[in-house]
């Protein structure tokens, strides 16, 4: 069984696989390494145009390492899961200074660095340096799950260790780049999660999903909780100098080491914070809401505009007025450029 699923893999792969990804090209195990941190949680279609971007301004491993931290959350805005830009900012600067620039080669090594799991790891050894190591993404775990019937939800113990366990099975001691890709590719692009194309997969005849007609049971998935509704209310105030107040949301929680326009959770705190600390009573614009689904609950915006706001004392080191032409260079949440870009906002801008 192993040696015919590895066949079939490979022999799919070199008529259907993509092989033309942006970080096969000129491959290098930090071309492979971003592209891997990018693809958790991501689709292949979303990761493209940040990929390139990304590669466009730290075009390696020393210019992440050197490169300011607001600048790397700027190119990752959009991309959500910011940990993953922090985490690789923090391991390129340790692979510069304690590898002397050398990308480690081995799964032990980069499960050392932050943001790198065993799975990643796997995929950046087998795809950088085409040594055997096994992943087992989501794509994966989809495709072996299908094939086997393996019964049980995602997220549990024994079905995670299952599916580990003949991930290594499958994975061949030659030709480990071509295979960790190919079967990434199936998964993404055949073995999916709804309307999966079986008649087109190479593994069809053999799959048991497939013989007993159960796709769509395969993987099971634990039930689905309502999301929590939560909302919060934000400031947005520009001074005459056409400058907007901005705050550094911490590095732990959502929209981590972004900077935001501050947050409040009720509308009375926002008013109290304008007439204390920016000492201003002037009347504040309401904007439309803005609703934004998060993993674990849905967020919905409401923000408030104020505008000629008056700068803020020095003993508030939390708070920063930037140029507005500055916030392309800077990480903002993608929900705060939304906002940040409302017609009416645009408009008073023109006025000022």
């Amino acid at each position: 069984m192993k040696a015919w699923f590895q066949k079939q893999v490979l022999a799919w792969y070199k008529i259907h696989g993509r092989q033309h990804l942006p970080w096969k090209k000129a491959l290098s195990p930090y071309r492979v390494w971003v592209s891997e941190i990018m693809l958790q949680q991501t689709q292949v279609a979303t990761v493209i145009p940040y990929f390139e971007k990304f590669m466009q301004s730290f075009t390696n491993i020393e210019a992440l390492a050197n490169a300011n931290i607001d600048s790397v959350l700027h190119h990752w805005a959009g991309l959500g899961y910011y940990a993953r830009g922090r985490n690789l900012h923090k391991a390129a600067k340790m692979i510069v200074e304690d590898h002397a620039g050398q990308f480690p080669n081995t799964v032990e090594e980069l499960i050392t660095l932050p943001g790198i799991g065993l799975s990643t790891a796997g995929a950046i050894v087998a795809q950088a340096f085409n040594k055997k190591a096994t992943i087992c993404d989501g794509n994966v775990k989809r495709v072996l799950s299908r094939f086997h019937c393996v019964k049980g939800a995602l997220g549990q113990k024994d079905v995670e260790n299952t599916l580990w366990d003949l991930a290594v099975k499958y994975t061949p001691n030659e030709f480990v780049a071509d295979y960790t890709q190919a079967m990434m590719d199936i998964g993404a692009t055949l073995c999916t999660r709804t309307r999966p194309d079986c008649e087109r997969c190479p593994l069809k005849t053999r799959c048991q999903a497939y013989k007993n007609n159960l796709q769509t049971a395969f993987p099971e998935r634990a039930k689905a909780k309502r999301l929590p509704l939560r909302q919060a209310h934000f400031l947005c105030a520009i001074n005459s100098q056409q400058e907007i107040l901005l705050t550094a949301r911490p590095d732990k929680g959502i929209w981590g080491g972004l900077w935001c326009l501050p947050e409040f959770d009720s509308q009375a705190a926002l008013e109290s914070f304008v007439k204390g600390k920016l000492k201003s009573g002037k009347t504040l614009a309401k904007l439309p809401p803005l609703k934004h689904t998060f993993t674990h609950f849905h967020l919905t915006l409401k923000p408030l505009l104020l505008m000629h706001a008056k700068k803020l004392k020095t003993d508030t080191p939390e708070y920063k007025w930037v140029d507005t032409k500055m916030l392309k260079k800077l990480g903002v949440p993608a929900p705060i450029k939304k906002i940040l870009h409302y017609d009416i906002i645009e408009e008073k801008m023109r006025d000022l």
